[in-house]
């Protein structure tokens, strides 16, 4: 029999995760802060439940998607939390991306209850959420991880066990500290160009033949072309993921003297009033300093 699936946390990442999870013949109980991806769910199949202990008693296998530490840290230890609920011998993944140090922590006050769990964040993207083509870096035990692995090959199309508890948190750490300098670079190449009075676009085209070329610079910098910065990972989250990395750096002593400029960039979106758009658009801010734009003026 599948084994019974919790999800809580509906957002832009959790919906399309959810739901391919129920396309999977899962049975699955959802909950979510606002009401409308849970109504969207139930109606394909899902059950509701109130409170995230609701999820768990209900659940042999609890998912979170969450935006940060706190909110993960909530939802599993306070009022209704997910340990109220949670029976011994179930299993909490969380695919949220936030602090390794304390997902560590996490793991050790589930485990006083015989609750399982592993830290396993994704990067990919709205698209790859949508599509099922998630790349899941997961850290926890070797018995959990194979349990979840049909589920995470539901969601993801690389799923790699990277380590023990934490290990999943650290290389989405290491993950965001590498998308968001290739970000900025591509920005700034861009801008560059069109300060020269070179097409910026017919420059993309070169440096994808190049070793300059990537998924950041293919995708990232058509949107920064076209100033399509519809969220498909909010500014405000990446600033989030940026505190993140340089917190984590200043705990083990590495220097990361690139991105922690990076991560003061992504900081000044949100004073800008930027962080609901897409995190490509940190190119707005050096249009703004170099007082053009890279789009051709109608």
């Amino acid at each position: 029999m599948a084994e019974r699936i919790g999800f809580i946390g509906l957002g832009l990442m959790g919906k399309p995760m959810a739901r391919n999870l129920l396309a999977a013949g899962y049975p699955l109980t959802v909950h979510s802060r606002s009401a409308p991806p849970v109504d969207e769910l139930v109606a394909e199949g899902a059950a509701r439940a109130s409170t995230p202990a609701e999820v768990a008693a209900a659940s042999d296998v609890t998912i979170t998607m969450l935006p940060d530490t706190p909110d993960v840290e909530s939802v599993l230890f306070g009022d209704d939390g997910v340990s109220e609920g949670a029976a011994a011998g179930s299993l909490v993944v969380d695919m949220s991306t936030i602090d390794p140090i304390a997902t560590r922590a996490f793991a050790d006050r589930l485990g006083s209850g015989r609750v399982g769990m592993l830290d396993a964040p994704v990067s990919g993207g709205e698209v790859g959420a949508v599509a099922g083509t998630l790349s899941i870096m997961v850290g926890g035990l070797d018995d959990a991880f194979e349990r979840a692995r049909p589920l995470l090959e539901a969601m993801g199309s690389t799923i790699v066990h990277v380590g023990a508890s934490g290990a999943g948190q650290v290389t989405k750490t290491c993950n965001q500290l590498v998308v968001g300098s290739a970000v900025e670079a591509v920005a700034e190449a861009l801008v560059l160009a069109a300060q020269a009075g070179v097409d910026p676009a017919r420059v993309r085209e070169a440096l994808l033949g190049g070793f300059a070329g990537s998924k950041v610079l293919e995708l990232h910098g058509q949107r920064m072309l076209d100033g399509a910065f519809e969220p498909g990972f909010r500014a405000s989250l990446m600033a989030k993921d940026g505190r993140i990395v340089v917190a984590a750096a200043e705990r083990l002593g590495a220097p990361i003297p690139a991105f922690r400029a990076v991560a003061e960039r992504l900081e000044a979106m949100l004073p800008a009033g930027r962080g609901d758009l897409d995190y490509a658009a940190l190119v707005t801010l050096l249009e703004d300093e170099a007082g053009r734009t890279l789009r051709a003026e109608p």
